[in-house]
């Protein structure tokens, strides 16, 4: 990725998080941490992806509230960030924090109950 699309991108990121967690008034938009901002090479879309908190329902909520709430985004990022055109906002959540809990679930699951054994293995491969 071009060094400027990841200067963006991390400007992009610190600005969204200032301006959602203290100049929303949605009561929708709580509990909501920007982890990450993906931004396409013509600068035309920035993927915003945020940790949410509460049920899926309470999280579907949350990001139409993102969803409205992006038009005014775009404006305050305007005023902030000196680029010639602001990317439009695509808000997801972002589940690679749930993936990780799964594959830590699934590897406990195969793990033997002394845990994993510390010894060498044999010149065949197989432990004696």
């Amino acid at each position: 990725m071009p060094r400027r699309i990841e200067r963006l991108n991390e400007q992009l990121k610190r600005e969204l998080a200032i301006h959602i967690r203290g100049g929303l008034r949605d009561p929708r938009i709580q509990g909501v941490a920007v982890t990450a901002v993906r931004t396409t090479p013509d600068l035309n879309l920035a993927r915003v992806l945020v940790r949410l908190e509460g049920t899926d329902a309470e999280k579907r909520q949350t990001l139409d509230g993102l969803d409205r709430a992006a038009p005014f985004l775009r404006r305050m990022l305007g005023r902030e960030l000196r680029i010639r055109r602001v990317p439009e906002l695509d808000f997801r959540e972002d589940v690679s924090q749930q993936r990780a809990d799964r594959i830590d679930e699934l590897l406990s699951e195969v793990r033997p109950e002394g845990g994993w054994s510390e010894e060498e293995p044999d010149d065949d491969g197989l432990e004696s």
